[in-house]
């Protein structure tokens, strides 16, 4: 039995599936973050500031406030208002849709939700690119950015907009910030405590028996919220198979070697493998 052979008879079986999504996923599905796509909607600011792809452009310390909003209006158009539901993240819906899965991502790109995931088992741990928040996090709640994204859009001129748009909290008079964790003043909100406590609810309840956990595009820039505790829920659970998609292949750790299966493919075929041949295994059953 190969590699995919072996993670398609596990999906075949296991009652409960655990995604984990880092930013290789998003990657894969055709999000481009440094290449002709990204090179060609940001080619103004490249060309002003340097820019080599949109996850460190992230951190750039504009002069002005209304040239930092003038960018992430673009930011988050490009990544997450105009980019359809991927195929990628399609396809995977219709990969686990018939079991119990849960989904934990660092993506903030809104990706799974729309694909169709249910909310109430997503937890988004990084934010959301269509959130804002007190930048000083003077209370504890996070607001929609989306028509405050279109108006500055729609006044950008020369990379920079007037100053009267420039989001500013409603409490305290501050700036406004994404909602994304760069910083010790991220606000984890009721509903991000309320998405956290369902994953931990997951887990409680498969922390035993069948288990497929699904790693997919992760890398080491947060390793301790999906890839240490994959290997963790692994070692302590003699029943589940840990799944490593990502070009990027890292040995796992000696104890859980024989429970690890690593697929260094392009992503979007061995999904669509996976799932041609959860059809074919379907169309087989009900022939019999």
């Amino acid at each position: 039995m190969d590699a995919l052979e072996r993670v398609a008879a596990a999906l075949a079986t296991a009652p409960a599936v655990l995604i984990g999504g880092g930013a290789g996923l998003s990657a894969a599905a055709g999000i481009d973050y440094s290449g002709e796509a990204f090179r060609r909607a940001f080619a103004d600011y490249i060309a002003r500031y340097g820019f080599s792809d949109l996850y460190s452009s992230g951190f750039y310390p504009f002069p002005t406030e209304a040239e930092r909003w003038a960018y992430w209006a673009r930011h988050v158009e490009y990544a997450a208002v105009k980019p359809p539901a991927m195929p990628l993240y399609v396809r995977l819906l219709e990969l686990v849709r018939d079991k119990e899965y849960f989904v934990i991502t660092t993506n903030v790109d809104a990706q799974f939700e729309k694909a169709g995931f249910a909310p109430r088992r997503l937890f988004a741990v990084q934010g959301d690119y269509r959130e804002m928040q007190c930048a000083r996090a003077c209370h504890q709640k996070v607001y929609s950015n989306l028509d405050a994204v279109k108006r500055i859009l729609a006044a950008t001129r020369d990379l920079t907009i007037p100053e009267s748009l420039t989001p500013r909290c409603p409490v305290c008079g501050g700036r406004m910030e994404m909602h994304l964790r760069m910083d010790e003043h991220f606000i984890e909100d009721e509903k991000w405590h309320k998405a956290a406590r369902r994953y931990e609810e997951f887990l409680s309840r498969h922390a035993r028996g069948e288990i497929v956990l699904l790693e997919l595009g992760v890398g080491f820039n947060t390793p301790t919220i999906i890839r240490y505790p994959y290997e963790e829920l692994t070692f302590f659970n003699q029943a589940a198979l840990l799944v490593r998609m990502n070009q990027e292949v890292v040995p796992p750790r000696l104890p859980i070697q024989s429970r690890t299966v690593n697929l260094a493919e392009p992503m979007q075929a061995v999904v669509s493998q996976l799932l041609a041949a959860k059809q074919k295994d379907r169309s087989a059953g009900e022939r019999a």
